[in-house]
Order: structure tokens, then sequence, then C-alpha cells
């Protein structure tokens, strides 16, 4: 009777660590976090095209994920994407003026994030700044007709 209390416990135990491991894994795909933001500042960039970027998507530098997309909207001026990029307060100060941001695919499910590369300007983007040199998103099914086109004309 007590051992086969013993082997309830641990397939429960087993069961609950599942369950964590389960979760944990969920909040790291979808990029949420349980921890708060702490020190940050906005930068944004306007794109003519940007995919399938969603909010909460990583901003990286060199691979490193430095941020987050925190939101998206049109810009009514100039009918393009405006994108809002929360980023780490230890930046802030330290990324020139020429610094660019692309639109970039990672993984096998093809998620969408945006990657800066710093220039070599002294002057620096400051919190609520803009990236003026944007790369948009390279749209699959655009190359596809592109490429039909060139074809066709041939």
């Amino acid at each position: 009777m007590k051992r086969s209390k013993i082997m309830e416990l641990g397939v429960g135990l087993f069961m609950l660590a599942g369950i964590l491991g389960m979760i944990f894994l969920g909040l790291r795909v979808s990029g949420l976090t349980l921890t708060s933001p702490g020190n940050t500042f906005t930068l944004e960039a306007n794109f003519s095209n940007i995919g399938g970027l969603k909010p909460r998507a990583q901003v990286t530098m060199a691979g490193v994920t430095v941020g987050r997309i925190s939101s998206i909207e049109l810009d009514t001026d100039w009918y393009d994407a405006r994108v809002v990029m929360e980023l780490d307060g230890k930046l802030e100060d330290r990324l020139s003026r020429d610094t660019t941001a692309a639109i970039l695919t990672s993984g096998l499910l093809g998620e969408q994030y945006v990657g800066l590369s710093v220039g070599g300007d002294p002057e620096t983007l400051a919190d609520g700044d803009t990236i003026r040199d944007t790369q948009s998103a390279l749209v699959l099914e655009e190359l596809i007709q592109q490429f039909v086109s060139n074809m066709v004309s041939d």
C-alpha cells in the first residue's frame, strides 16, 4: 500500500514538472516574460513593408536580443508602417544616428524580427528618436511574382 502511494506521488511530481516545462517553453516561444522590463528607452523606425512582423517580436544586435517591438501602426502621413521598439536602457546614447534597422527572418517557423546595425556617426540616438535607414521585409510572394514576370517578358 505504501509503495503505491510513493509511486502515485512520483507520477504526480513528474506530471507537474512536465506541465511547468510546457508553460516555460510556451512563454519562451511567444516572447512573453515573467520579469519586469527594467530600464528601457524607445526608438521608432518606418518601413514600407513589415511582412509578418508582430508586436513583442525581438530586436537584435549582432544576434543578441536587445529589445522588443512594443507597437506597430500605420503612419498616415507617409503610409508606411511605424514600428516602435523598446530597447535595453544600457544602449541609450550609444547607438549612432546612422544605425540601420532591417526586418529579418529566423528559424524554421520563419518568425520575423528587427536587426539593428550600428554605424560610425559620432552623434547618437536618444529616447523617442527615429531610425531613418531601414530595410523592409523580404516578401516571398513578391519575389515569385517578379521572377514569373521576368520569365514571361523574356
